[in-house]
């Protein structure tokens, strides 16, 4: 396993049939995605980006554009062991999800299927780029706003200076992202929570400009940081590896079909949404 990708759950799964590539939010550490590993089949592994300046690279300098990010994920993604592969990204780890997706079709190893959470689509424009340049206490106030930082955290400066580095990278990187000349293929599963205070949920529909393959979207309540609730990890792990886990691992992946595989519908704590 490389620097750059780091597997949640006790290393490599020798049996795994599936994987589930993940990309935390801005300033993430992989630890983000621990409920994940939880909810997953035992053939399903979970495999999470880790970016310099945080988690066991805390002492790199962390990157501030979206370009050299994804090439060295996509290049450390195609090294390892080859099998059929989900790619999911929350908030400024959509980006990340999306720009990795393309990457991958390039080199004839694309996923098959792209979820990307909690952050609109590159088709449509975003705040002036001035997140990244706000002082350290407006940045932790924003921070708390939103629910991405304890409030008993909010005087532990010592804790907290280090995380705002990379916090602050991922956001330049993110609010400097150009939307690409051209999508994927691959279908997308967007996610969004109803009472994000940070995404317009009725934005979420137009990442359907952004494939040309199926489109689905899967709306919640908890927030802006919905997606690593248990429950709601679980309900959206379903639909990641529904009807995958039972097919042989290994080879190379082909190019998805236009329409995904059908999502399983009837969760209680979720309504589905099809956009053709």
């Amino acid at each position: 396993m490389s620097s750059w990708w780091t597997t949640i759950g006790g290393g490599t799964r020798p049996a795994a049939r599936f994987r589930v590539v993940a990309l935390p939010h801005a300033g993430g550490w992989p630890s983000a995605f621990r409920s994940w590993w939880q909810v997953l089949p035992a053939d399903v592994e979970l495999v999470v980006a880790q970016l310099p300046g945080r988690g066991a690279r805390i002492g790199e300098q962390p990157l501030t554009r979206v370009e050299p990010l994804v090439d060295a994920l996509a290049r450390c993604l195609a090294d390892l062991p080859e099998l059929p592969y989900a790619v999911i990204g929350h908030s400024f780890g959509s980006v990340l999800a999306y720009e990795l997706t393309r990457t991958m079709e390039q080199k004839g190893l694309a996923p098959e299927l792209l979820a990307v959470s909690a952050r609109q689509p590159p088709c449509f424009a975003g705040e002036p780029p001035s997140t990244h340049l706000r002082s350290d206490a407006d940045l932790l106030e924003h921070l708390l706003d939103i629910g991405g930082i304890a409030p008993q955290l909010m005087d532990r400066a010592d804790l907290v200076r280090p995380s705002l580095r990379a916090i602050r990278a991922d956001l330049e990187a993110m609010e400097r992202y150009e939307r690409p000349l051209s999508g994927t293929g691959v279908p997308i599963l967007a996610l969004g929570a109803a009472d994000d205070p940070v995404v317009d949920a009725d934005r979420l529909h137009l990442w359907s400009l952004e494939t040309t393959g199926g489109f689905r979207r899967l709306m919640f309540t908890g927030g802006h940081f919905y997606l690593y609730e248990a429950p709601h990890a679980a309900a959206v792990a379903r639909h990641l590896v529904a009807g995958r886990t039972g097919a042989p691992g290994g080879g190379r992946v082909p190019r998805p079909p236009r329409r995904p595989a059908p999502l399983p519908a009837g969760d209680p704590e979720h309504s589905l949404e099809e956009t053709s």
